[in-house]
């Protein structure tokens, strides 16, 4: 086989992951994208789709393979057919993840049996699964963990990450918590608001949240809200295209206060929209405003 010469369009996803953790999503979404999709390509046939794809005048330029569970023990294969295809082309692999609890419920709602035991209890199968795919999972170039994500959330993520673009856009996630409710596992940059003065000692503005205009004007009213908003956008402009170039497609970022319902609120809305005027694709998540 012969190595594809420099600017080559092609591109070529081999797509695998836990099961319901939102790979048939993501599938579809790289088909949207026009990619040449294949779902469950028995293993030991990637490097025959691989040849097809490279030869000359082929007329599929960007194609995603999903391989999982569903192969059984063939899967064992996978890690050195990688090596050796990407010893002649490059190919990029996605493992899309999820926490065991957000899979169990999923399975729960679907009613649908584990693939590695329609005769075992999920739990079961799905522990055992992530034991087999745990050397697929650490050769993964993109691992998406699906835990917080909602299918259109995902659809973005996927579509910023490998739709036809110069720029590599990054989904933002900007969290707001409760210290009292503990600090939020996903996070990957946390923030502790509880410097600033608290609303909720103010009778009038103690029933509000940080989304209320009035509680966000009485936090904003002290100099040190503005510095320090100053100084933590200014720092996430700066660090998001570092994250990006090093090829993470999501970032969480966490602010904290006592509660998890006035300043670290606010704190998260104010970033949201600077993370906007910037171009960068974001949500917020209020985790403890309704406790």
């Amino acid at each position: 086989m012969k190595r594809r010469p420099a600017r080559d369009p092609r591109q070529l996803v081999i797509l695998t992951g836990l099961s319901g953790s939102g790979k048939s999503t993501v599938l579809k979404t790289f088909e949207d994208l026009g990619f040449y999709c294949v779902d469950n390509l028995p293993v030991a046939l990637i490097p025959t789709f691989s040849e097809l794809h490279m030869q000359a005048g082929g007329q599929i330029q960007r194609a995603a393979l999903l391989v999982d569970a569903r192969e059984g023990g063939q899967l064992e294969q996978l890690p050195a057919i990688l090596r050796q295809l990407r010893a002649e082309e490059p190919a990029t692999l996605v493992f899309i993840d999820a926490s065991e609890e957000a899979l169990l419920r999923r399975f729960s709602e679907t009613r649908r049996p584990h693939p590695l035991g329609h005769d075992r209890p999920v739990l079961e199968g799905l522990r055992r699964e992530r034991v087999l795919m745990e050397p697929i999972r650490k050769l993964a170039d993109v691992v998406i963990d699906t835990t917080k994500f909602n299918v259109h959330e995902l659809r973005q993520l996927i579509t910023s990450r490998f739709q036809k673009t110069d720029r590599r856009p990054m989904l933002v996630s900007v969290l707001s918590f409760g210290y009292k409710y503990g600090i939020p596992p996903e996070a990957d940059l946390v923030f502790d608001v509880r410097f600033l003065p608290n609303p909720h000692f103010i009778p009038k503005l103690r029933r509000f949240s940080g989304r209320d205009a009035r509680v966000a004007r009485y936090i904003r009213s002290f100099p040190q809200t503005a510095e320090f908003l100053r100084r933590v956008e200014g720092m996430l402009i700066y660090l998001i295209p570092y994250y990006i170039r090093e090829g993470k497609s999501y970032l969480t970022i966490a602010f904290g206060c006592t509660g998890g319902r006035h300043r670290s609120v606010m704190m998260a809305e104010s970033v949201k929209k600077t993370l906007q005027k910037h171009k960068y694709s974001s949500k917020v998540v209020h985790r403890d405003l309704a406790k």
